[in-house]
């Protein structure tokens, strides 16, 4: 599927392939919910890193959030770089070099109108605000951490759009 996306103010658009339009993941980790979560968490699709086309690519900033390293318990910046408009600071896509060629489109940058899932999966449940409240439906998968399913396989799993 084409998905077309842009920032609030309009100085950056962009486009992508996308075999996993379905806005079904749920993140509620406070990296998510501090840089683009609506409602305490953000919902990223999956594209096609090399069908990303950008206009306004001038305008946008990248922030590397920093994780604890399992080994030596120090903060260090995560390899998965975040963009965002440097003029209206609306969340954009993450990618990550450890997955070079995916990208994660935020869904609330999308414009292109987007399939409603049939369940959803709610993440990182363990690191949600107490004042989020996680509207989980029957059907609906949930994890304190991360899944062992990703977007693909969901997407398989359900016989959804490819």
């Amino acid at each position: 599927m084409q998905l077309e996306g842009s920032c609030h103010c309009g100085k950056v658009r962009f486009s992508l392939q996308s075999a996993e339009p379905y806005p079904f993941n749920l993140c509620y980790c406070s990296i998510c919910r501090k840089t683009a979560g609506g409602g305490g968490f953000a919902i990223n699709l999956g594209g096609d890193y090399e069908t990303l086309r950008i206009k306004g690519e001038k305008n946008i900033s990248v922030y590397r959030a920093r994780i604890k390293d399992s080994e030596t318990g120090k903060s260090k910046p995560s390899p998965a770089r975040r963009s965002f408009c440097r003029h209206c600071a609306s969340a954009l896509w993450v990618w990550d070099p450890r997955w070079p060629e995916l990208v994660h489109p935020f869904a609330s940058a999308i414009d292109t109108g987007l399939p409603v899932p049939p369940e959803r999966t709610h993440l990182m449940l363990a690191s949600k605000a107490s004042w989020v409240p996680a509207h989980i439906e029957p059907g609906d998968k949930r994890f304190d951490e991360y899944p062992e399913e990703s977007l693909a396989e969901w997407h398989q799993r359900l016989g959804l759009e490819r």
